[in-house]
Protein backbone atom coordinates (compact mmCIF):
# COMPACT_ATOMS: atom_id res chain seq x y z
CA UNK A 1 0.00 0.00 0.00
CA UNK A 2 1.15 3.54 -0.63
CA UNK A 3 0.80 6.94 0.91
CA UNK A 4 -1.75 8.49 -1.41
CA UNK A 5 -5.31 9.75 -1.58
CA UNK A 6 -7.78 10.07 -4.46
CA UNK A 7 -9.37 13.45 -5.11
CA UNK A 8 -11.44 11.92 -7.89
CA UNK A 9 -11.31 8.89 -10.14
CA UNK A 10 -8.86 10.90 -12.23
CA UNK A 11 -6.58 12.62 -9.73
CA UNK A 12 -4.43 11.04 -7.06
CA UNK A 13 -2.39 12.70 -4.34
CA UNK A 14 0.86 11.36 -2.94
CA UNK A 15 1.66 12.15 0.69
CA UNK A 16 5.02 12.58 2.39
CA UNK A 17 5.77 9.10 3.74
CA UNK A 18 7.54 8.16 6.94
CA UNK A 19 10.85 7.20 5.33
CA UNK A 20 12.54 6.43 8.62
CA UNK A 21 11.49 5.01 11.94
CA UNK A 22 8.79 7.28 13.32
CA UNK A 23 10.06 10.47 11.68
CA UNK A 24 7.67 13.43 11.69
CA UNK A 25 8.99 15.66 8.90
CA UNK A 26 11.31 15.86 5.91
CA UNK A 27 12.76 18.61 3.73
CA UNK A 28 12.24 18.54 -0.01
CA UNK A 29 15.74 18.88 -1.44
CA UNK A 30 14.96 18.58 -5.14
CA UNK A 31 12.08 17.93 -7.50
CA UNK A 32 12.89 15.74 -10.51
CA UNK A 33 9.55 16.45 -12.22
CA UNK A 34 7.41 19.48 -12.98
CA UNK A 35 3.69 19.95 -13.75
CA UNK A 36 2.94 18.45 -17.17
CA UNK A 37 5.64 15.77 -16.94
CA UNK A 38 4.64 12.15 -17.46
CA UNK A 39 5.52 9.79 -14.59
CA UNK A 40 5.41 6.02 -14.28
CA UNK A 41 4.94 3.70 -11.32
CA UNK A 42 8.23 3.51 -9.41
CA UNK A 43 9.77 6.63 -10.96
CA UNK A 44 11.69 8.83 -8.50
CA UNK A 45 9.97 12.22 -8.38
CA UNK A 46 11.88 13.97 -5.60
CA UNK A 47 14.68 13.73 -3.07
CA UNK A 48 13.97 14.52 0.57
CA UNK A 49 16.19 14.85 3.61
CA UNK A 50 15.03 13.47 6.91
CA UNK A 51 16.66 13.69 10.29
CA UNK A 52 18.72 10.67 9.27
CA UNK A 53 19.51 10.73 5.57
CA UNK A 54 18.65 11.87 2.07
CA UNK A 55 16.06 9.60 0.47
CA UNK A 56 14.61 9.41 -3.04
CA UNK A 57 10.83 9.02 -3.24
CA UNK A 58 9.22 7.02 -6.09
CA UNK A 59 5.67 7.73 -7.25
CA UNK A 60 3.39 4.67 -6.90
CA UNK A 61 1.25 5.17 -10.02
CA UNK A 62 1.32 6.30 -13.65
CA UNK A 63 0.04 9.65 -14.94
CA UNK A 64 0.85 13.29 -15.62
CA UNK A 65 2.00 15.63 -12.86
CA UNK A 66 -0.84 18.05 -12.12
CA UNK A 67 0.62 20.02 -9.20
CA UNK A 68 3.62 20.19 -6.86
CA UNK A 69 2.32 21.27 -3.48
CA UNK A 70 5.63 22.40 -1.95
CA UNK A 71 8.70 24.12 -3.42
CA UNK A 72 12.26 22.89 -2.92
CA UNK A 73 13.61 23.75 0.50
CA UNK A 74 10.26 23.29 2.23
CA UNK A 75 10.04 21.24 5.41
CA UNK A 76 6.93 19.08 5.16
CA UNK A 77 5.16 17.10 7.86
CA UNK A 78 4.75 13.38 7.30
CA UNK A 79 1.27 12.80 5.88
CA UNK A 80 1.05 16.10 3.96
CA UNK A 81 0.20 15.88 0.25
CA UNK A 82 3.28 16.80 -1.78
CA UNK A 83 2.22 16.05 -5.37
CA UNK A 84 -1.03 15.55 -7.32
CA UNK A 85 -1.05 13.36 -10.44
CA UNK A 86 -3.59 13.11 -13.25
CA UNK A 87 -3.86 9.34 -13.71
CA UNK A 88 -6.31 9.59 -16.64
CA UNK A 89 -5.06 12.48 -18.80
CA UNK A 90 -7.22 13.38 -21.78
CA UNK A 91 -10.34 11.77 -20.30
CA UNK A 92 -12.25 15.05 -20.09
CA UNK A 93 -12.14 18.53 -18.68
CA UNK A 94 -9.95 18.80 -15.64
CA UNK A 95 -11.69 19.76 -12.40
CA UNK A 96 -10.96 23.04 -10.69
CA UNK A 97 -7.56 23.42 -9.09
CA UNK A 98 -7.35 21.68 -5.70
CA UNK A 99 -7.91 23.90 -2.69
CA UNK A 100 -4.82 25.23 -0.87
CA UNK A 101 -3.22 22.72 1.45
CA UNK A 102 -4.23 24.53 4.63
CA UNK A 103 -7.86 24.65 3.54
CA UNK A 104 -8.37 21.18 2.15
CA UNK A 105 -6.03 18.50 3.40
CA UNK A 106 -7.97 15.45 2.29
CA UNK A 107 -9.46 13.35 5.07
CA UNK A 108 -9.31 9.56 4.58
CA UNK A 109 -12.50 7.85 3.51
CA UNK A 110 -14.46 6.27 6.32
CA UNK A 111 -13.53 2.76 5.29
CA UNK A 112 -9.86 3.74 5.12
CA UNK A 113 -9.70 5.53 8.46
CA UNK A 114 -6.33 4.70 10.06
CA UNK A 115 -6.17 2.71 13.25
CA UNK A 116 -3.21 4.27 15.04
CA UNK A 117 -0.84 4.51 12.03
CA UNK A 118 -1.38 4.59 8.30
CA UNK A 119 0.49 2.30 5.90
CA UNK A 120 3.19 4.26 4.09
CA UNK A 121 5.72 3.79 1.31
CA UNK A 122 8.65 3.08 3.61
CA UNK A 123 8.99 2.66 7.39
CA UNK A 124 6.47 2.04 10.12
CA UNK A 125 3.72 4.45 9.26
CA UNK A 126 2.36 7.91 9.91
CA UNK A 127 1.29 8.75 13.43
CA UNK A 128 -2.39 9.58 13.78
CA UNK A 129 -2.87 13.32 14.17
CA UNK A 130 -5.35 14.85 16.56
CA UNK A 131 -5.27 18.27 14.95
CA UNK A 132 -7.21 19.61 11.97
CA UNK A 133 -6.65 22.81 10.05
CA UNK A 134 -9.40 25.37 9.85
CA UNK A 135 -10.29 27.08 6.61
CA UNK A 136 -9.27 30.71 6.67
CA UNK A 137 -11.50 33.61 5.81
CA UNK A 138 -9.78 35.96 3.49
CA UNK A 139 -9.91 38.28 0.52
CA UNK A 140 -8.31 38.18 -2.86
CA UNK A 141 -4.67 39.23 -2.86
CA UNK A 142 -4.13 42.07 -5.35
CA UNK A 143 -1.32 41.76 -7.82
CA UNK A 144 0.58 38.75 -9.19
CA UNK A 145 3.64 39.30 -6.98
CA UNK A 146 1.61 39.18 -3.77
CA UNK A 147 -0.21 36.08 -4.98
CA UNK A 148 3.10 34.38 -5.73
CA UNK A 149 4.41 35.22 -2.28
CA UNK A 150 1.25 33.99 -0.62
CA UNK A 151 1.41 30.81 -2.68
CA UNK A 152 4.89 30.22 -1.30
CA UNK A 153 3.61 30.91 2.22
CA UNK A 154 0.75 28.48 1.72
CA UNK A 155 3.34 25.99 0.50
CA UNK A 156 1.20 24.32 -2.14
CA UNK A 157 2.74 25.76 -5.28
CA UNK A 158 -0.37 27.63 -6.49
CA UNK A 159 0.36 29.92 -9.41
CA UNK A 160 0.16 33.66 -9.00
CA UNK A 161 -3.04 35.21 -10.30
CA UNK A 162 -5.25 32.21 -9.43
CA UNK A 163 -6.94 33.98 -6.56
CA UNK A 164 -4.85 32.82 -3.62
CA UNK A 165 -6.61 33.40 -0.32
CA UNK A 166 -4.93 35.00 2.67
CA UNK A 167 -6.06 35.95 6.13
CA UNK A 168 -7.20 39.56 6.23
CA UNK A 169 -4.89 40.42 9.11
CA UNK A 170 -1.87 38.33 8.03
CA UNK A 171 0.99 40.47 6.64
CA UNK A 172 2.59 39.27 3.42
CA UNK A 173 6.18 38.01 3.85
CA UNK A 174 8.31 35.08 2.77
CA UNK A 175 9.19 32.42 5.38
CA UNK A 176 12.83 33.62 5.78
CA UNK A 177 11.56 37.15 6.42
CA UNK A 178 9.07 35.85 8.99
CA UNK A 179 11.88 33.99 10.75
CA UNK A 180 14.05 37.12 10.73
CA UNK A 181 11.22 39.10 12.29
CA UNK A 182 10.72 36.43 14.92
CA UNK A 183 14.45 36.38 15.76
CA UNK A 184 14.49 40.17 16.11
CA UNK A 185 11.25 40.27 18.10
CA UNK A 186 9.41 42.31 15.46
CA UNK A 187 5.64 42.06 14.99
CA UNK A 188 5.10 41.97 11.23
CA UNK A 189 1.77 43.74 11.70
CA UNK A 190 3.73 46.84 12.75
CA UNK A 191 6.09 46.78 9.75
CA UNK A 192 5.50 49.07 6.76
CA UNK A 193 5.89 46.98 3.57
CA UNK A 194 7.83 48.36 0.61
CA UNK A 195 7.85 45.28 -1.64
CA UNK A 196 5.70 44.88 -4.72
CA UNK A 197 2.10 44.07 -3.88
CA UNK A 198 2.52 45.03 -0.22
CA UNK A 199 5.11 42.33 0.57
CA UNK A 200 7.37 42.88 3.58
CA UNK A 201 11.08 42.58 2.75
CA UNK A 202 14.13 41.89 4.91
CA UNK A 203 15.04 45.57 4.67
CA UNK A 204 11.61 46.49 6.03
CA UNK A 205 12.20 44.24 9.07
CA UNK A 206 15.67 45.66 9.68
CA UNK A 207 14.26 49.17 9.42
CA UNK A 208 11.58 48.33 11.97
CA UNK A 209 14.22 46.89 14.31
CA UNK A 210 16.39 50.01 14.13
CA UNK A 211 16.00 52.29 17.15
CA UNK A 212 14.03 55.43 16.43
CA UNK A 213 16.07 58.66 16.60
CA UNK A 214 15.60 60.54 19.84
CA UNK A 215 13.40 63.62 19.55
CA UNK A 216 15.08 66.90 20.38
CA UNK A 217 13.63 68.41 23.57
CA UNK A 218 11.63 71.61 23.24
CA UNK A 219 13.77 74.69 23.80
CA UNK A 220 12.86 77.17 26.46
CA UNK A 221 13.64 80.85 26.20
CA UNK A 222 16.98 80.13 27.85
CA UNK A 223 19.68 78.60 25.68
CA UNK A 224 19.93 74.82 26.12
CA UNK A 225 22.79 72.79 24.61
CA UNK A 226 21.65 70.65 21.70
CA UNK A 227 21.47 66.91 22.45
CA UNK A 228 24.34 64.75 21.24
CA UNK A 229 23.64 63.26 17.81
CA UNK A 230 22.21 59.74 17.88
CA UNK A 231 24.52 57.19 16.30
CA UNK A 232 23.07 55.60 13.18
CA UNK A 233 21.98 51.99 13.75
CA UNK A 234 24.47 49.38 12.61
CA UNK A 235 23.22 47.64 9.49
CA UNK A 236 23.99 43.98 10.08
CA UNK A 237 22.69 42.92 6.68
CA UNK A 238 25.51 41.08 4.96
CA UNK A 239 27.53 40.78 8.18
CA UNK A 240 25.79 37.66 9.45
CA UNK A 241 24.45 34.50 7.87
CA UNK A 242 21.64 32.55 9.50
CA UNK A 243 21.40 28.90 8.56
CA UNK A 244 18.19 27.03 9.45
CA UNK A 245 18.87 23.99 11.61
CA UNK A 246 17.02 21.07 10.04
CA UNK A 247 17.43 17.61 8.60
CA UNK A 248 20.58 15.71 9.56
CA UNK A 249 22.12 18.72 11.34
CA UNK A 250 19.05 19.10 13.56
CA UNK A 251 19.09 15.40 14.40
CA UNK A 252 22.80 15.53 15.24
CA UNK A 253 22.26 18.43 17.62
CA UNK A 254 19.35 16.76 19.38
CA UNK A 255 21.14 13.42 19.66
CA UNK A 256 24.37 14.91 20.99
CA UNK A 257 22.62 17.05 23.58
CA UNK A 258 20.53 14.06 24.65
CA UNK A 259 23.59 11.83 24.91
CA UNK A 260 25.84 14.34 26.65
CA UNK A 261 23.27 15.11 29.35
CA UNK A 262 21.91 11.58 29.78
CA UNK A 263 24.89 9.23 29.78
CA UNK A 264 27.69 10.04 32.25
CA UNK A 265 30.73 10.12 29.96
CA UNK A 266 34.22 9.00 30.94
CA UNK A 267 37.11 9.28 28.48
CA UNK A 268 40.45 7.51 28.76
CA UNK A 269 43.52 8.00 26.58
CA UNK A 270 46.52 5.96 25.51
CA UNK A 271 49.41 6.75 23.18
CA UNK A 272 50.75 3.79 21.25
CA UNK A 273 53.50 2.84 18.81
CA UNK A 274 51.72 1.60 15.66
CA UNK A 275 54.80 1.12 13.48
CA UNK A 276 54.15 -2.61 13.09
CA UNK A 277 50.51 -1.93 12.20
CA UNK A 278 51.62 0.42 9.43
CA UNK A 279 53.95 -2.29 8.10
CA UNK A 280 51.06 -4.76 8.15
CA UNK A 281 48.92 -2.31 6.17
CA UNK A 282 51.63 -2.04 3.52
CA UNK A 283 51.91 -5.85 3.28
CA UNK A 284 48.14 -6.34 3.04
CA UNK A 285 47.96 -3.92 0.13
CA UNK A 286 50.15 -6.35 -1.81
CA UNK A 287 48.20 -9.44 -0.71
CA UNK A 288 46.19 -11.06 -3.53
CA UNK A 289 43.39 -11.96 -1.11
CA UNK A 290 42.88 -8.23 -0.45
CA UNK A 291 42.65 -7.29 -4.12
CA UNK A 292 39.92 -4.70 -4.61
CA UNK A 293 39.65 -4.07 -0.86
CA UNK A 294 40.43 -0.66 0.59
CA UNK A 295 43.27 -1.36 3.03
CA UNK A 296 44.20 1.37 5.50
CA UNK A 297 44.98 1.73 9.22
CA UNK A 298 41.27 2.10 10.02
CA UNK A 299 40.70 -1.47 8.87
CA UNK A 300 43.22 -2.83 11.38
CA UNK A 301 41.92 -0.55 14.13
CA UNK A 302 38.36 -1.77 13.48
CA UNK A 303 39.48 -5.38 13.69
CA UNK A 304 41.43 -4.63 16.86
CA UNK A 305 38.34 -3.12 18.50
CA UNK A 306 36.25 -6.15 17.51
CA UNK A 307 38.81 -8.48 19.11
CA UNK A 308 38.90 -6.31 22.25
CA UNK A 309 35.09 -6.51 22.46
CA UNK A 310 35.26 -10.29 22.09
CA UNK A 311 37.67 -10.40 25.04
CA UNK A 312 35.51 -7.95 27.05
CA UNK A 313 31.92 -8.57 25.87
CA UNK A 314 30.33 -6.57 28.73
CA UNK A 315 31.34 -3.33 26.99
CA UNK A 316 29.01 -4.09 24.07
CA UNK A 317 25.79 -3.13 25.83
CA UNK A 318 23.10 -0.50 26.19
CA UNK A 319 21.27 1.14 29.09
CA UNK A 320 17.50 0.66 29.16
CA UNK A 321 16.21 3.55 31.25
CA UNK A 322 12.55 2.49 31.08
CA UNK A 323 13.24 -1.07 32.17
CA UNK A 324 16.18 -0.16 34.40
CA UNK A 325 18.22 -2.89 32.73
CA UNK A 326 21.59 -3.30 31.07
CA UNK A 327 21.06 -4.90 27.67
CA UNK A 328 24.12 -6.87 26.59
CA UNK A 329 24.46 -7.34 22.82
CA UNK A 330 25.77 -10.64 21.46
CA UNK A 331 26.50 -9.06 18.12
CA UNK A 332 28.50 -6.01 17.05
CA UNK A 333 27.10 -3.46 14.62
CA UNK A 334 30.23 -1.36 14.19
CA UNK A 335 29.51 2.32 13.53
CA UNK A 336 31.93 4.44 11.51
CA UNK A 337 31.51 8.21 11.85
CA UNK A 338 31.54 9.85 8.42
CA UNK A 339 31.65 13.56 7.64
CA UNK A 340 29.35 14.41 4.72
CA UNK A 341 28.13 17.69 3.17
CA UNK A 342 24.87 17.25 5.13
CA UNK A 343 26.66 16.72 8.43
CA UNK A 344 28.11 13.91 10.49
CA UNK A 345 26.42 10.53 10.07
CA UNK A 346 27.23 7.17 11.62
CA UNK A 347 26.30 4.22 9.43
CA UNK A 348 27.25 0.84 10.82
CA UNK A 349 28.50 -2.50 9.56
CA UNK A 350 25.93 -5.10 10.57
CA UNK A 351 27.33 -8.18 12.37
CA UNK A 352 30.88 -6.93 11.99
CA UNK A 353 32.06 -9.48 14.57
CA UNK A 354 31.40 -12.33 12.10
CA UNK A 355 33.38 -10.85 9.20
CA UNK A 356 36.83 -11.86 8.06
CA UNK A 357 39.42 -9.16 7.43
CA UNK A 358 38.72 -9.04 3.66
CA UNK A 359 34.95 -8.92 4.32
CA UNK A 360 35.39 -6.18 6.90
CA UNK A 361 37.54 -4.19 4.47
CA UNK A 362 34.96 -4.53 1.71
CA UNK A 363 32.17 -3.44 4.06
CA UNK A 364 34.19 -0.41 5.19
CA UNK A 365 34.85 0.62 1.60
CA UNK A 366 31.19 0.34 0.65
CA UNK A 367 30.11 2.26 3.75
CA UNK A 368 32.48 5.16 3.06
CA UNK A 369 31.60 5.37 -0.63
CA UNK A 370 27.87 5.36 0.04
CA UNK A 371 28.23 8.05 2.71
CA UNK A 372 30.27 10.33 0.46
CA UNK A 373 27.65 10.02 -2.28
CA UNK A 374 24.94 10.99 0.20
CA UNK A 375 23.06 7.72 -0.35
CA UNK A 376 23.26 6.23 3.13
CA UNK A 377 19.84 4.84 4.06
CA UNK A 378 18.19 5.28 7.48
CA UNK A 379 18.41 1.50 8.01
CA UNK A 380 22.19 1.66 7.59
CA UNK A 381 22.39 4.08 10.52
CA UNK A 382 20.08 2.19 12.86
CA UNK A 383 21.05 -0.40 15.45
CA UNK A 384 24.70 0.51 16.06
CA UNK A 385 26.35 -0.88 19.21
CA UNK A 386 29.83 0.74 19.28
CA UNK A 387 31.45 3.39 17.08
CA UNK A 388 34.84 4.47 15.74
CA UNK A 389 35.50 8.11 14.85
CA UNK A 390 38.73 8.81 12.99
CA UNK A 391 39.63 12.41 13.80
CA UNK A 392 43.20 11.73 12.70
CA UNK A 393 42.27 12.34 9.06
CA UNK A 394 41.96 16.03 9.98
CA UNK A 395 45.43 16.11 11.54
CA UNK A 396 44.02 16.08 15.08
CA UNK A 397 45.89 14.19 17.79
CA UNK A 398 42.79 13.01 19.64
CA UNK A 399 39.48 14.13 21.14
CA UNK A 400 36.78 13.31 23.68
CA UNK A 401 33.99 11.85 21.53
CA UNK A 402 30.35 11.90 22.61
CA UNK A 403 28.51 8.60 22.62
CA UNK A 404 25.89 7.85 20.02
CA UNK A 405 22.54 7.47 21.81
CA UNK A 406 21.94 3.86 22.76
CA UNK A 407 25.62 2.87 22.60
CA UNK A 408 28.04 2.30 25.45
CA UNK A 409 31.40 3.14 23.89
CA UNK A 410 33.06 5.16 21.10
CA UNK A 411 36.73 5.02 20.09
CA UNK A 412 38.46 8.12 18.70
CA UNK A 413 41.60 7.58 16.61
CA UNK A 414 44.11 10.41 16.34
CA UNK A 415 46.60 11.26 13.60
CA UNK A 416 49.44 8.78 13.06
CA UNK A 417 52.69 10.74 13.16
CA UNK A 418 56.41 10.01 13.08
CA UNK A 419 57.67 10.79 16.59
CA UNK A 420 60.71 10.04 18.76
CA UNK A 421 59.94 6.92 20.78
CA UNK A 422 61.89 4.66 23.10
CA UNK A 423 62.10 1.33 21.26
CA UNK A 424 64.25 -1.52 22.61
CA UNK A 425 66.08 0.86 24.91
CA UNK A 426 66.89 3.44 22.25
CA UNK A 427 65.14 6.60 21.05
CA UNK A 428 64.04 6.03 17.48
CA UNK A 429 61.55 7.61 15.07
CA UNK A 430 58.36 5.54 15.27
CA UNK A 431 54.77 5.82 13.95
CA UNK A 432 52.72 6.90 16.96
CA UNK A 433 49.05 7.70 17.57
CA UNK A 434 46.75 8.50 20.50
CA UNK A 435 43.51 6.64 21.12
CA UNK A 436 40.62 7.93 23.23
CA UNK A 437 37.77 5.74 24.46
CA UNK A 438 34.60 7.36 25.81
CA UNK A 439 32.14 5.11 27.60
CA UNK A 440 28.89 5.23 29.55
CA UNK A 441 29.90 5.01 33.20
CA UNK A 442 26.48 3.66 34.18
CA UNK A 443 27.32 0.28 32.69
CA UNK A 444 31.04 0.44 31.94
CA UNK A 445 33.26 1.02 34.94
CA UNK A 446 36.86 2.23 34.82
CA UNK A 447 38.34 -1.26 34.91
CA UNK A 448 36.30 -2.54 31.97
CA UNK A 449 36.89 0.59 29.91
CA UNK A 450 40.61 0.43 30.62
CA UNK A 451 40.83 -3.22 29.58
CA UNK A 452 39.14 -2.53 26.26
CA UNK A 453 41.38 0.43 25.47
CA UNK A 454 44.52 -1.44 26.57
CA UNK A 455 43.61 -4.41 24.38
CA UNK A 456 43.14 -2.23 21.30
CA UNK A 457 46.48 -0.53 21.96
CA UNK A 458 48.26 -3.86 22.49
CA UNK A 459 46.95 -5.23 19.18
CA UNK A 460 48.00 -2.14 17.26
CA UNK A 461 51.46 -2.34 18.81
CA UNK A 462 51.74 -6.08 18.07
CA UNK A 463 49.28 -6.92 15.22
CA UNK A 464 50.11 -10.62 15.46
CA UNK A 465 47.78 -10.62 18.49
CA UNK A 466 44.95 -10.48 15.95
CA UNK A 467 45.75 -14.15 15.35
CA UNK A 468 46.53 -15.27 18.89
CA UNK A 469 43.62 -13.41 20.54
CA UNK A 470 40.94 -13.83 17.89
Amino acid sequence: MTTMTETSARFREFKMPDVGEGLTEAEILKWFVQPGDTVTDGQVVCEVETAKAAVELPIPFDGVVHELRFPEGSTVDVGEVIIAVDVAPGSGDAPADPEPVQEAVAEPAAEEAPKGRQPVLVGYGVAESSTKRRARKGAEVPGPAAAAIQAEINGHGAKAGHGAKVAESRPLAKPPVRKLAKDLGIDLATVTPTGEGGVITREDVHAAAAPAPAEAPARSEESVPAPAPVAAPVDRAGRETRIPVKGVRKAIAQAMVGSAFTAPHVTEFVTVDVTRTMKLVAELKEDKEMTGVRVNPLLIIAKALLVAIKRNPEVNAAWDEAGQEIVQKHYVNLGIAAATPRGLIVPNIKDAHDKTLPQLGAALGELVTTAREGKTSPAAMAGGTVTITNVGVFGVDTGTPILNPGESAILAVGAIKLQPWVHKGKVKPRQVTTLALSFDHRLVDGELGSKVLADVAAILEQPKRLITWA
